[in-house]
């Protein structure tokens, strides 16, 4: 008998001919997330197992976060041949467990001599005869063994659910703008699940943003990389730019121009990475800059598509969806970005294009956006 883990997938069942493809994909990623932990990850008929892990409870948790895996169960192992000790060995696993249950027996060698009904009874019947806390209940049963008839007999009880979606890289390569706050890391999150390989890119305006609220973004980047298998992140000097349109533009169009600005950086960083469109975390109507004639200018300056997954939330379902992916803790800390530098009193809400055309032209905007990109930093995970 060996303790391993059997890994599921989910969407990528719907695949057609490509399926070879997400399926290596999907094996890379999860040896990419337990490399350090040792162990042995291969595929063999429509399953992936993972054997020999350093720590097997830590493997489980980064195997659930591995996009595009649907759910991880901590199985044993045996050969098929011996079904005294497969009967045995699941006696073992349900001697702990009280009320109703099921075995759930499948055969994928259906060379094997014993049909899925027969195993359910034989196996069920050893069960019952060795814990009496039990009865069967084949419709909704309170446990579960399930029996898999591969190249080995594997059983399990426990399934524990996983982040699903596809494997990142399956679906291109994209750029977020990713603040301090609660709502881009989500979005990045989004995006990512559908197998979206994420190059983040973070505004940085020192002094009047510390290190802290940079260390802040970096720790969020560290939390998205552990879901996306890795992430780099450009950390973008914007004092300067930040400084020049608070001295220079219509005061109720800064915010405005200021994110024109970010968008501008953001493409030119999402081409030299070879990506293909732009991800940032707005919500229609969450704040002035937001609003549709504020999207829709700051969307003119850019030619990639840009995701805003977020779109049609409220504030509350963003919040939960943080919660859930582990970034709103960090998030909440009471660090500021350069979002909330020099903001107006009165921002407009329903920009007039030659205002914001008339403003812009008094910034040494080229300059500017070559300086911020010259000194960018890079920083991995």
């Amino acid at each position: 008998m060996r303790e391993l883990l059997l890994v599921k997938y989910g969407e990528i069942y719907l695949k057609g001919l490509n399926r070879p493809y997400f399926m290596h994909a999907l094996v890379e990623r999860v040896k990419q997330a337990v490399k350090d932990l040792g162990g042995k990850v291969w595929l063999y008929d429509a399953r992936i197992f993972v054997e020999g892990a350093s720590d097997m409870t830590e493997c489980i948790r980064r195997v659930t976060r591995v996009f595009g895996v649907h759910s991880v169960c901590p199985a044993r192992a045996l050969d098929k041949a011996d079904f005294a000790a497969i009967c045995e060995n699941a006696a073992e696993m349900m001697a702990s467990k009280r009320g109703t249950f099921k075995v759930d027996s499948r055969r994928s060698d259906k060379t094997y001599p014993m049909t899925s009904p027969e195993m359910n009874a034989e196996i069920g019947g050893y069960i019952l005869d060795r814990n009496p806390d039990l009865t069967v209940d084949v419709k909704t049963p309170e446990h579960r063994l399930n029996v898999e008839i591969r190249d080995e007999c594997y059983l399990y009880s426990e399934v524990i659910m996983a982040v699903g979606g596809m494997p990142v890289g399956t679906g291109g390569k994209a750029c977020l703008l990713l603040s301090g706050g609660i709502d881009s890391p989500v979005a990045g999150y989004m995006i990512a699940k559908r197998g979206v390989e994420l190059v983040a890119v973070h505004y940085f305006s020192y002094p009047y943003t510390g290190e802290q609220a940079k260390q802040k973004v970096l720790d969020l980047a560290k939390i998205l990389s552990e879901y996306c298998c890795g992430i780099k992140v450009y950390v973008v000097p914007f004092t300067d730019i930040q400084m020049q349109i608070h001295e220079k533009c219509h005061e109720e169009y800064t915010t405005l121009i200021m994110r024109r600005f970010m968008m501008r950086i953001a493409e030119r960083i999402a081409e030299k990475e070879e990506c293909g469109a732009l991800i940032t975390g707005e919500s229609l109507g969450q704040v002035a800059s937001q609003t549709m004639e504020a999207l829709n200018t700051t969307n003119m300056v850019v030619k990639m598509p840009v995701f805003r997954p977020l779109i049609g939330f409220d504030k509350s379902d963003i919040i939960a969806y943080a919660q859930k992916i582990g970034t709103y803790e960090t998030s909440s800390l009471p660090y500021e970005d350069c979002c909330t530098v020099f903001t107006p009193r009165h921002p407009a809400t329903k920009p007039k294009m030659n205002i914001v055309l008339s403003s812009e032209s008094r910034l040494e905007g080229d300059r500017l956006i070559e300086e911020a990109i010259a000194n960018t930093e890079i920083v991995k995970f």
